[in-house]
């Protein structure tokens, strides 16, 4: 398992670009808001903690993590000064091929904002077996996916930032 003797959390502070003239747009799914919202709060936090500004980050919630897409597309276009876009989103294994289905639906989707957009679209969606891989991901003992979605974030934003000159 790939985050087993990783912390989600763990970044160098002196390696992430100040965060402090970038904005950020944040897609939240409502679906298992108790990971979510841990996610969001990683996210959130290290944005700050990296010297965002609290007035820079735009949060959108969705239904679910498939209509996470959308939500992102709808996002890109409508605030064209964002520099990056994070998907938070949590889809745990049930007893159908429904969870097959999801996953790779937003997977696809968010590579494909990725590819037709000139604004990234960091993938912060868990897909665990059970509810506690999520909350240990969330916040728990494997730290946060959301705080590790936000340096991707930053760096992206730079990144695009970089690729224009």
């Amino acid at each position: 398992m790939a985050t087993i003797n990783k912390n989600l959390s763990d970044y160098d502070k002196a390696t992430i670009p100040n965060a402090k003239n970038f904005r950020f747009g944040i897609v939240v799914s409502e679906w298992n808001d108790d990971v979510t919202e841990g996610l969001f709060q990683g996210a959130f936090d290290a944005i700050l903690d990296c010297g965002g500004i609290k007035e820079n980050i735009v949060r959108w919630n969705v239904p679910g993590s498939f209509e996470l897409i959308y939500g992102c597309k709808k996002m890109q276009q409508s605030y064209d000064m964002l520099d990056a876009v994070i998907a938070i989103g949590s889809v745990i294994q049930g007893e159908t091929k429904h969870f097959d289905f999801v996953c790779d639906g937003v997977t696809q989707g968010i590579k494909d904002l990725n590819v037709q957009s000139d604004i990234p679209v960091i993938f912060c969606v868990l897909t665990d077996n059970n509810k506690q891989q999520s909350l240990d991901r969330s916040g728990g003992k494997h730290g946060n996916k959301g705080t590790e979605a936000a340096i991707a974030a930053i760096k992206m934003a730079q990144l695009r930032i970089d690729a224009k000159f």
